[in-house]
């Protein structure tokens, strides 16, 4: 999927509802602990604000490995593919942030 599969930009950036927030978060569940405290960390913080166009974003993320997932969120890779689409970025600089902020 690519982060902008939505074609009405008013959609995409209207909030995520209730449905689409449960089956975002049931998305998320990651294997390595490190990842999840991002991703909890990131919704304790945005969930209320999150869009519809930020949730495709993040799932581009989570089509990733954990590992490669990890290495996004600590730096130590470069995006790459659809991982560097502006949204993307925009999404995994919102996890980075997260981090240090909660």
């Amino acid at each position: 999927m690519t982060p902008m599969a939505t074609t009405d930009n008013a959609a995409a950036d209207a909030l995520l509802d209730l449905r689409g927030m449960s089956k975002l978060k049931w998305r998320c569940r990651r294997g390595l602990l490190e990842n999840d405290l991002f991703i909890e960390r990131f919704f304790a913080r945005h969930e209320s604000g999150l869009t519809v166009r930020q949730a495709e974003a993040l799932g581009v993320l989570m089509d990733l490995s954990d590992n490669d997932l990890l290495d996004q969120l600590l730096g130590r890779k470069t995006p790459e593919g659809p991982q560097a689409e502006p949204e993307v970025l925009q999404v995994l600089e919102m996890l980075r942030n997260a981090r240090s902020t909660v």
